[in-house]
């Protein structure tokens, strides 16, 4: 199982529409609007990497409102 935060910038008032949408999507275990320089944390996890490419890339920011994404996998050492 791979998980990652994903983080998201939005435009301007959109966040909790975007956080809401995020959150039914499958693999998505968390999503929260959140002030600073990012307006979306998302908690998601996956089978595999390429699993997760596709729902960051197929799925989250095909959503209206968003601007940029960057996804950080979790790393266990």
């Amino acid at each position: 199982m791979v998980q990652a935060y994903i983080l998201i910038q939005t435009e301007v008032g959109r966040a909790a529409s975007v956080a809401e949408r995020i959150a039914g999507l499958e693999g998505v275990t968390t999503a929260e609007d959140v002030t600073g320089p990012y307006d979306v944390i998302v908690r998601a996890e996956a089978q595999t990497m390429d699993d997760l490419g596709k729902l960051v890339v197929a799925r989250i920011q095909t959503i209206d409102g968003i601007t940029r994404t960057l996804t950080c996998p979790v790393v266990r050492l």
